[in-house]
């Protein structure tokens, strides 16, 4: 696979055989992390722990994703304690989260606010004058004092997702990750403006699946078949 940069906004296939081929569907079933204690603070990329104890919440994810999976997280923690407490509910998956059966890729962790971590959102409000946005922190464009935008956070998941589908070409993906980054993924998709994908929703222990299909015949080559699917 080529390293050179992937765009944001690309949605061509990515090393589709010939038209002889038949197609191939590469499964991404992303689930964002279960809730944080933030006390109404923005926490973005710090390793903040989450709540694992609603037990029907991971046993109703158990019985919606698929059993013989590729499991990957971001490096933060919580994404780890969600995937340990999905496979403790009854799901198949690796021993241990992050390790030899399971990856831990950066690429795939919240967007990074930088100065603003730690900053209430009226805190947040009045350090940007008075403007605020209605969906997310800030426009997508803008980049976060010492930290990232939202069209950063796009650059750097599209990059993980077009790594991912390599070396599991035709394969479920179960992806434990973050709001942002499943927003990004959509956006991916869906070829959106950036700005756009602020628009969507995505509740803690959330399903979303997105496939990946190769192989003959015109079209997209991307398929959104679910967004913030509850997990029971």
């Amino acid at each position: 696979m080529s390293s050179a940069p992937v765009s944001p906004f690309s949605t061509g296939s990515i090393g589709a055989g010939g038209a002889g081929d038949s197609a191939v569907t590469t499964r991404f079933w992303w689930v964002r992390h279960a809730p944080v204690a933030h006390d109404g603070r923005i926490y973005g990329q710090k390793d903040m722990t989450c709540d694992c104890t609603e037990t029907a919440v991971f046993a109703g994810l158990a019985r919606q994703l698929p059993r013989d999976a590729a499991w990957v997280t971001s490096n933060l923690r919580r994404t780890h304690e969600t995937a340990s407490a999905i496979i403790r509910a009854g799901l198949p998956g690796p021993a241990v989260i992050p390790g030899p059966d399971s990856t831990a890729i950066p690429d795939l962790a919240e967007q990074s606010f930088g100065d603003w971590q730690g900053l209430t959102y009226e805190e947040l409000r009045h350090s940007r004058g008075g403007a605020f946005h209605r969906f997310w922190h800030a426009p997508a464009h803008e980049r976060a004092p010492n930290g990232e935008s939202f069209v950063d956070v796009m650059e750097r998941v599209a990059r993980a997702i077009h790594g991912l589908i390599a070396p599991h070409r035709g394969r479920d993906i179960i992806a434990v990750a973050h709001g942002g980054t499943i927003r990004a993924a959509l956006g991916l998709a869906l070829g959106l403006d950036p700005e756009a994908c602020l628009a969507f929703t995505m509740e803690n222990c959330s399903v979303t699946r997105i496939d990946f299909i190769e192989g003959p015949g015109q079209g997209h080559g991307w398929r959104v078949i679910t967004v913030n699917r509850p997990p029971r």
